[in-house]
């Protein structure tokens, strides 16, 4: 397994409940298909420099994780049709 840094920014219209329940789910996705998840920050709302799906603003979470690559494709096939979420990018952890 390899380690990554996945970072997702869901809609900023979610109320608190919403939002995490939105996390969870994104979670439940890596855990689910084998990924272990290590650490979660929230750096919680901020202002785009351009509109990203008609939305001014997003809530940004980084999540570090180890996982497979057959992982990062069933992440990536259910996320892509996630209205919550805005923008997603994994790259790979070199720490």
């Amino acid at each position: 397994m390899e380690k990554y840094e996945l970072m997702y920014i869901l809609r900023a219209t979610l109320d608190e409940e919403a939002r995490t329940a939105a996390s969870e789910e994104l979670h439940k996705i890596l855990t689910d298909n084998g990924a272990i998840l290590g650490e979660v920050t929230e750096w919680g709302l901020r202002d785009f420099a351009y509109l990203i799906k008609d939305e001014p603003r997003g809530y940004y979470v980084i999540v570090k994780f180890e996982a497979n690559s057959e992982t990062l494709e069933e992440f990536e096939r259910l996320t892509r049709h996630n209205d919550n979420v805005l923008r997603y990018l994994i790259t790979v952890d070199h720490e």
